[in-house]
């Protein structure tokens, strides 16, 4: 199994969820993220006055899957968050030793 994290502008959420959901993947966690890369932040005037913000809002996206669908569950991220522009995000793959679903008790892919 694979955890897949992907970190995408806020707009492109509701794009990647239905591509993710027409490869057939279940569940997904989604948290709300500030944070910068290449972007750096941009300034912002209010009320007259200049404020640099150095973190940028960001979605976090948490998914475990079995490791066959992973590579399609990547390409199905990579297509609907792209818009060519700095700051499109970043997908970190990693392997997942076991799941445990605490309802039942069932683990491995039977618990995903």
């Amino acid at each position: 199994m694979k955890k897949i994290e992907a970190i995408i502008k806020p707009f492109k959420l509701d794009e990647v969820k239905e591509a993710l959901h027409e490869i057939g993947l279940m569940g997904i966690t989604v948290t709300e993220a500030k944070g910068f890369g290449r972007q750096k932040g941009h300034t912002e005037l209010y009320r007259g006055a200049e404020y640099i913000v150095d973190f940028l809002p960001k979605v976090k996206l948490e998914i475990v899957c079995s490791n066959d669908l992973a590579d399609r569950a990547i390409e199905a991220i990579i297509a609907a968050a792209r818009t060519g522009r700095i700051g499109d995000g970043k997908i970190f793959v990693s392997p997942v030793e076991d799941v445990i679903r605490i309802r039942t008790g069932e683990h491995g892919e039977d618990a995903v």
